[in-house]
């Protein structure tokens, strides 16, 4: 009998051993093969993706940065500073954010709300009365989260900042006389302008500074020590890269910076390569600094990541993501799938520079690119390539499909100024004599807008703009140079006067 049980224990022992081998065999390979366990690509294969990049696109120089946890496993400068001059990119090269100065302001707005001085869904009415929107029912309504996740209603209008000559405040006071182009809180439409007043309800509540505010609670504790927050704020011995763009020829020209002397909530962190790093590593630890303190909670941190706004998947946003099945706006991120992926990133262009950071929470992985040349592709490019090598993923080409992506944009922009031009009646004589059109003509929002007549032609001048005019047709001029080169405007005349002009998409009329 004893025979008998100790042969059952044994043939149990050894059923329950089985059952265990086979498990180990399913979970160890599993294992494996996670970020923790598996070996890293091989940091050249890497490289190999930025070099070929920046030569596909015509980039003369980019920093990156790739980080596992907290580890880092790529950070180098490719190329040069600026074209014709031998000086090289490195991981401490100072580039512009532009707009992923948002996350910033986002991180900081959800650690004042650790604090208690502020609330997510505080009512902006109550304490920062120098902005509003011109519908009364939203604005009674609108919140912080609003102003960060793109839905109040405003669409665009970046030339109410964009080499404005008024200061921040001003752009917010203008805010009030724009008509909503979309309904409180039902679309999506991509704007800096409340990004701008969240900064200043931060600092209406705490009495401080954005600027000093992101310094003392981000950017000193992470050790980021290449940040600063305008352009006059680069220190003068820093490693400075110079922005370029794609002239006619198709090779890049330098470009002078966008500068930005007023510290600004949506646009304005100046960072390196190696700021970066700390950036993405406190992101993937949810909150912690470089000595495992934590300065967030992992709940309001988390808010910032959390999708607010659906994105519609169509035209561009549908070209530009072709493994994706939802894109939502959070707060200073963009939310949306990757190959299986779950990804929260954000890009920022400004003049001559194109950024792209990218986190993917389920990989511990997080990738920076910051490019000195504005309007490529090359960042998304060389970002998602990344993701597939890091992530084991099967290669694509994704210079390619961007470029594909890009000569249909170019294609699209060429058809429909040949279709302008076509329809275009040219002896259609301007209904009034040149004199008659100039003026000064108003808009509510806009401000002032001067039409001038020398010489028998007509230029107009607006915000820092200067745009000579040539006739296109009827009371239909063309713009003939500068940042709204070859842009129609059109005049409104009646009783023997101009009464009217339609010009960046606004209507202006005659004082």
């Amino acid at each position: 009998m004893k025979h008998a049980l100790r042969w059952r224990a044994g043939r149990r022992g050894s059923v329950v051993s089985s059952i265990l081998r086979a498990v180990l065999l399913a979970v160890v390979p599993v294992w494996c093969a996670s970020p923790a366990c598996a070996a890293e690509p091989d940091p050249a294969a890497a490289e190999k993706i930025v070099a070929d990049s920046l030569k596909a696109w015509n980039v003369p120089g980019a920093a990156v940065v790739v980080v596992r946890g907290d580890e880092t496993l790529l950070l180098e400068g490719f190329g040069v500073r600026e074209i014709g001059k031998p000086e090289k990119v490195t991981p401490d090269t100072v580039f512009p954010l532009a707009s992923c100065s948002k996350a910033f302001t986002s991180a900081l707005v959800a650690m004042l709300v650790d604090d208690e001085a502020l609330a997510w869904d505080d009512r902006v009415s109550k304490h920062l009365p120098g902005f509003a929107l011109s519908d009364p029912n939203a604005n009674a309504l609108l919140t912080v989260r609003d102003l960060l996740s793109h839905r109040t209603g405003i669409g665009g209008h970046d030339l109410l900042w964009y080499r404005a000559p008024w200061c921040i405040d001003e752009t917010l006071r203008r805010a009030k006389a724009l008509p909503p182009d979309y309904p409180f809180r039902s679309g999506f439409a991509y704007t800096s302008i409340p990004v701008l007043a969240a900064g200043r309800y931060a600092e209406k509540r705490t009495g401080k500074k954005w600027e000093d505010l992101l310094a003392a609670r981000v950017c000193n504790p992470l050790g980021m020590t290449g940040v600063s927050f305008t352009t006059k704020g680069i220190p003068k011995d820093a490693e400075r890269s110079a922005g370029h763009k794609l002239a006619q020829d198709g090779k890049p020209a330098v470009v002078p910076w966008y500068e930005i002397a007023e510290p600004n909530p949506a646009g304005s962190v100046n960072a390196t390569a190696r700021d970066l790093a700390a950036w993405l590593k406190f992101h993937l630890s949810d909150g912690l600094d470089p000595n495992g303190t934590r300065i967030v909670s992992i709940k309001n941190l988390d808010e910032t990541k959390a999708p607010h706004t659906p994105v519609r998947l169509d035209g561009l946003a549908k070209a530009l993501n072709p493994d994706t099945a939802q894109l939502s706006y959070c707060m200073g991120w963009l939310c949306y799938d990757h190959r299986g992926k779950k990804v929260l990133s954000h890009g920022g262009m400004i003049d001559g520079f194109r950024v792209q950071v990218t986190l993917l929470p389920g990989e511990n992985l997080g990738v920076a690119v910051l490019a000195n040349l504005q309007e490529t592709r090359m960042n998304a490019a060389v970002t998602n390539s990344l993701l597939d090598l890091y992530c084991g993923l099967e290669a694509r080409g994704w210079n390619a499909f961007f470029r594909k992506v890009v000569d249909q944009e170019a294609a699209d922009r060429t058809a429909a100024r040949d279709a302008r031009d076509a329809a275009r009646k040219p002896d259609a004589k301007p209904s009034l004599p040149l004199a008659r059109y100039a003026g000064e003509y108003a808009h509510p929002a806009y401000g002032s807008l001067t039409v001038s007549c020398a010489g028998g032609k007509l230029a107009l001048a607006w915000s820092n703009f200067a745009c000579p005019l040539e006739h296109f047709e009827a009371d239909t001029f063309r713009v003939t140079h500068g940042f709204f080169d070859d842009k129609l405007v059109t005049f409104t005349a009646a009783t023997g006067t101009a009464t009217g002009v339609r010009f960046a998409d606004q209507e202006f009329k005659k004082k």
